[in-house]
């Protein structure tokens, strides 16, 4: 069975986890509040599925979501799930090498750079 040593390192995956759920949270107000953009079917599944289960179901989606789409419309794909993955290296133990690397093709295909560093 798995000692302390493992509790310690489940703990950390556990509160960076609920970390990451709260700047998904963060993500929504800002959107509504700079970009004028309500995200309510985001929110629907922030508050359903969690922020890491929502964003691996967006990321790994064949196609971008409505609410991209909308952000790329406003201009602010700083405000995107991929975005805010990508460019906070803090979030990538979170993703796999293959969803991260659909998030920076996502972003990358709509002409956005992330900022730097974060690639």
């Amino acid at each position: 069975m798995g000692g302390p040593e493992e509790a310690g390192v489940t703990a950390m995956a556990d509160r960076l986890e609920q970390q990451f759920d709260q700047a998904m949270f963060n993500v929504y107000r800002q959107a509504k509040d700079e970009a004028d953009y309500n995200a309510t079917i985001f929110l629907q599944m922030l508050t359903d599925n969690g922020g890491l289960r929502t964003a691996k179901t967006l990321i790994n989606a064949p196609r971008e979501s409505e609410g991209y789409t909308a952000l790329y419309l406003r201009e602010r794909l700083d405000l995107t799930v991929e975005a805010v993955v990508v460019e906070n290296d803090r979030w990538h133990p979170l993703f796999t090498s293959d969803e991260l690397e659909r998030a920076r093709k996502r972003l990358r295909a709509y002409r956005y750079t992330p900022r730097a560093g974060a690639e």
